[in-house]
C-alpha cells in the first residue's frame, strides 16, 4: 500500500535514484551492521562503514575472513579488506570489493564525529524500545 502520493513507487525510478545516487548520499546507504557485543555496548544497530574499522565477512565466496577496512569505494558500492585479494595473471595483487551488507563491523574507528552519530543513533533506539514496551503494556 502508497502512504505517501508525494513519492514514487515506482521500481524503474527508484533503482535509478538509488543508482545515480550522489557521493554523499552513498555513505548512507552502505551502512554495516554491528557486531553482537558492540549493538549491546552503543545500543546501535548499524554504522556507514569507513576506513579503518574492522570487519568479518559473514556472506559471499570469503565468509569468515576478518580484516582492517582499506578503502571505500563509494563508486562501485564496495570496501576493501586487507588480506581479502587475489593475484592478477601478470603477478600484481588486487583487493576484491565486498558489499557492507555482507561485512559486520567487530571494532570502529572512533573520533568525535562518530562517537556523536552513535550517541545520536542509540538516543533514537532508546526511544523506539520505550514506546514499544508502553505499547506492549497497554
Amino acid at each position: 500500500m502508497k502512504y505517501n502520493k508525494d513519492v514514487t513507487s515506482s521500481r524503474r525510478k527508484n533503482r535509478k535514484t538509488h543508482l545515480t545516487a550522489p557521493s554523499h548520499a552513498r555513505r548512507l546507504v552502505m551502512t554495516a551492521p554491528l557486531s553482537k557485543d558492540l549493538k549491546g555496548k552503543h545500543d546501535c544497530m548499524t554504522l556507514p562503514i569507513r576506513k579503518d574499522d574492522e570487519v568479518q565477512i559473514i556472506r559471499g565466496a570469503h565468509k569468515g575472513a576478518e580484516g582492517k577496512v582499506v578503502a571505500v569505494r563509494r563508486k562501485k558500492w564496495v570496501v576493501h579488506i586487507d588480506r581479502v585479494t587475489r593475484d592478477k595473471v601478470n603477478g600484481a595483487t588486487v583487493h576484491i570489493g565486498v558489499h557492507p551488507s555482507n561485512v559486520v563491523i567487530t571494532t570502529i574507528k572512533m573520533d568525535k564525529d562518530r562517537k556523536n552519530m552513535i550517541e545520536r543513533r542509540a538516543k533514537g533506539w532508546r526511544a523506539h524500545k520505550a514506546s514499544k514496551e508502553e505499547s506492549k503494556d497497554s
